[in-house]
């Protein structure tokens, strides 16, 4: 096909027929048409145009990579165009050599049968050379299965009060209220619905955290990726059996020794990566640190904290063959939340009548988390068109949650009058009180997983299979209560079979017990058996390009609650995708997705709001379907995408929650129903040239029927969402670099009281609005080579900056806290607010 391209293209130019940018168009259009048709070659192709900084097409470039069998070369043509094949699933190195330009490479170049990658590139003059970069010459296949990829560089740079990856997931089919978390909803799910993998292993979190500020670090350690894929919905079958969405991460293979340095006034972390003289061996290990008390001591609540967030994870590879690469990925991680509050004041009412929340504590909080975990992967090519994979893990966490508070409290109105002794004081009280929790929560969690998955690349067809085997041994401890008193009467719990209380104008004569009592010892084991299968084909329909996956999974589980068994159950999900991309002009694809999901219920989802397992809970399940639109283009010749999503999900068997914080109690019975709907929208490109930012916006409505007592807004009803992550750089002065991450999303349902119906109470906590930004110097990115004597000489990357978070200092809201005015009988929910402003230094050091 080049044969005939390429002399069509030297007549065009030699007697002047078309400019030169409508014939690369033209053959780049006919290119790919060609390549769809002749979809049978094996060999995958590497092409695109290379200019200099004048945008003037480079002639005579030689392109080319070394093989053990010899170098294979090409040469640019006068328009600056190349076209080289690529060994099949075999990474290469490939090199741009031109005697009046920097040598400049790509580095780990790898494909599959049929591939084909465009690289258009700038070759520099002078002392510059270009970044070495690694193509993934997958990106053609996410972005038809409606995969958003997200580049590990603007994870590290987009600043955020818990940055990384979760931080940038917040603002695509993500959404969260709560900064200080690492937890996420995907179109009205809740954080226990999503998938996330890293390495092809599946991740598991802490159980007993119930606020984001005891969280620490994210399992993901942001200097270690290579590549990021997130699905908000109607993904694949080979994606495990959640309801909402995907996460799936790939750790760097080292290309040689690396080290990097990050710090700032919330901690700092330490990476190293190596690469054996052989090639063979290479590792890589992140050690990190993290306190959040810069954050926390900026809420309202004066404390005495004292965190300690700490792990060290490495991945180690070894590839004694070209065909076989063992890899084992290990983390051990120690959390301890030590907490004790002293006073909090919460102003709230209106301008007419404040009213003031003072509360006094006592006590204290010790919660410590310690997770371990390990695994090991085999991957072997059999042949060209067959690989497998074996997976071993275990997960093993140790946690406990011990705490002893008493709030001491004054609800009422506060005193206004500026030239007062009390002005903001409480003048006069509506209500008083106390309240005293207690709590002694202990788990012991050991999570075992063995898996083989196999690939089979038959001409245009690819055959995909696993079988996974898990076995949960948990062991689970609660004591957990709360006495009240209010006006010295001590509240009883309010549940139908206790005495009718009307004091203070009768004495109660019921037994003294407390207003919220949790107690269970709960030995659980559960088996399982997964697997899937799956098939997807490129082909054409006319004219036109298209893309076609099927498959089903099935889960089997059984539920074991001291030495009794539940009934084994079985679910089946079917999951199919279906793309088109028209032989149109314009860029764009369309695409259809969805299926039949199941969530077999996971531990926390077995136990009721009381800790009482119950072992036959059914899965939960969706039907779900998306239709997207994926339209690439350019505006002042830089590069832009829209993509655009609407989706719909039914909901059965639902196990209805309750949400404080991060913490998810369930009814642990599936009594109701729900559904789901909305829109995405997300424009990503170059705003501003040489920099990525997009721009997102989403409406959502999720509601739940339970019991037939009609529908209200779940949880995570979150119905409009508005984000912005922004790069910028002063024009003049090129080094200075902005970051900008602006978050809007309308407020979520505020909860309600213990033991009240959620029905009664259907208040919404105020829209959430935050900005953070950061502004870095960056003394050497990379792009200038510099004298061995230089002092930036052994930099590759070197910044210096200043992160604010929360910019316009807005007060934001992640629960209520429901407290009784005795006089009234109302209960007020007052807002329990995250962080205010607070400043932060950061350094980066890549060598």
């Amino acid at each position: 096909m080049l044969e005939i391209l390429l002399p069509l293209k030297r007549i065009f130019l030699e007697h002047k027929i078309l400019p030169l940018k409508t014939i690369n168009k033209l053959l780049t259009l006919t290119f790919i048409l060609f390549s769809s048709v002749l979809f049978a070659q094996k060999s995958p192709i590497l092409y695109g145009v290379l200019l200099d900084e004048h945008n003037v097409p480079i002639d005579g470039v030689s392109v080319y990579y070394d093989v053990p069998s010899g170098r294979v070369t090409t040469t640019t043509d006068r328009s600056g165009f190349y076209s080289i094949n690529i060994p099949v699933n075999t990474p290469v190195n490939v090199f741009f050599s031109h005697i009046s330009f920097k040598l400049s490479s790509i580095e780990n170049v790898e494909m599959g049968y049929n591939d084909s990658f465009e690289f258009n590139s700038f070759m520099l003059t002078g002392t510059e050379t270009l970044n070495n970069i690694v193509i993934d010459a997958k990106t053609g296949r996410k972005r038809v299965e409606g995969i958003t990829n997200i580049s590990p560089e603007t994870i590290r740079k987009i600043p955020g009060a818990n940055a990384g990856v979760e931080n940038i997931i917040k603002l695509l089919g993500g959404n969260s209220n709560n900064e200080l978390s690492t937890q996420y909803a995907v179109r009205g799910g809740n954080y226990d619905e999503n998938l996330v993998y890293v390495e092809d292993i599946e991740i598991y979190r802490p159980f007993l955290i119930r606020s984001g500020q005891q969280e620490g670090l994210s399992f993901t350690n942001t200097a270690m990726i290579e590549n990021v894929d997130f699905s908000s919905g109607g993904f694949q079958a080979r994606y495990g059996d959640k309801l909402s969405s995907v996460l799936d991460i790939t750790y760097r293979r080292p290309k040689g020794f690396g080290a990097e340095v990050e710090a700032s006034f919330l901690g700092g972390s330490l990476t190293l990566e190596s690469l054996s003289k052989n090639k063979k061996w290479s590792g890589i290990i992140g050690a990190r640190y993290r306190d959040n008390s810069l954050l926390v001591n900026s809420q309202e609540t004066e404390t005495n904290f004292k965190p300690t967030f700490a792990d060290v994870q490495t991945m180690v590879n070894f590839k004694p063959t070209d065909k076989w690469e063992l890899s084992f990925l290990g983390n051990m991680s120690q959390n301890k939340y030590h907490y004790q509050p002293l006073t909090r004041q919460t102003n709230f009412g209106t301008i007419d009548e404040p009213i003031a929340l003072q509360i006094y504590y006592d006590g204290q909080e010790k919660d410590e988390y310690e997770t371990y975990f390990g695994a090991f992967k085999s991957t072997y090519e059999v042949s060209e068109n067959f690989k497998f994979k074996v997976i071993g893990s275990i997960y093993h966490t140790q946690e406990q949650e011990h705490f002893d508070i008493l709030a001491q409290y004054a609800l009422g109105e506060v005193d206004t009058n500026i030239g007062s002794d009390t002005f903001g004081e409480i003048q006069s009280a509506r209500g008083a009180g106390s309240q005293l929790n207690h709590a002694r929560n202990d788990l012991d969690a050991l999570i075992v997983n063995a898996e083989v998955k196999g690939f089979h690349d038959i001409k245009s067809n690819l055959i995909e299979w696993g079988v996974k085997y898990t076995r949960e041994d948990i062991r689970d401890r609660l004591v957990e209560w709360e006495v009240i008193d209010s006006a010295g009467f001590a509240l009883p719990a309010p549940v139908i079979d206790t005495p009718i209380n009307d004091q203070p104008y009768n004495p109660y004569t019921g037994p003294l017990t407390p207003y919220q009592n949790v107690r269970a010892t709960n030995f659980v084991e559960i088996n399982r058996v997964s697997g899937y299968a799956q098939w997807s084909r490129r082909a054409k329909l006319g004219s036109s390009d298209i893309w076609m996956n099927a498959g089903v999974r099935a889960h089997q589980w059984q539920v074991n609650v001291y030495g009794n068994s539940g009934k084994s159950q079985v679910t089946m999900s079917p999951r199919g995708q279906f793309t088109i991309k028209p032989d149109w002009k314009r860029d764009m694809l369309f695409r259809i997705a969805g299926g039949l999901y199941h969530q077999p219920p996971f531990y926390r989802e077995l136990r009721d709001s009381l800790g009482v397992v119950n072992p036959n809970v059914k899965a939960q399940q969706s039907i779900h379907i998306v239709l997207g639109n994926d339209y690439s283009f350019k505006l002042s010749g830089r590069p832009f995408k829209l993509v655009t999503e609407a989706y719909y999900k039914k909901l059965d068997d639902v196990n209805t929650y309750t949400l404080e914080n991060v913490r998810i109690r369930y009814r642990a019975n599936n009594d109701a129903v729900a559904y789901a709907y909305g829109l995405d929208v997300r424009m990503n490109g170059e705003f501003v040239p040489g920099t990525e930012s997009w721009v997102t916006f989403g409406y959502l409505k999720t509601e739940e029927n339970y019991r037939d007592k009609g529908y209200i807004a779940r949880p995570t009803d979150q119905r409009l969402k508005f984000g912005i992550l922004f790069q910028d750089y002063v024009p003049n002065i090129p080094s200075l670099k902005m970051y900008l991450n602006l978050v809007y999303n309308t407020g979520l349902p505020g909860g309600s009281p213990s033991y009240a119906d959620p029905y009664v109470y259907q208040s919404r906590l105020n829209d959430y609005r935050r900005a953070d930004a950061g502004f870095a110097y960056v003394f050497t990115d990379g792009t200038k080579a510099y004298d061995k004597g230089h002092w930036l000489a052994m930099f590759k990357e070197l910044s210096v900056g200043l992160e604010i978070f929360n910019l316009f200092d807005n007060q934001n809201a992640i629960t209520n806290t429901w407290v009784r005015d005795v006089y009234t009988k109302s209960q007020y929910g007052i807002p329990n607010y995250l962080t205010s402003r607070v400043f932060s230094i950061k350094l980066n050091a890549r060598i």
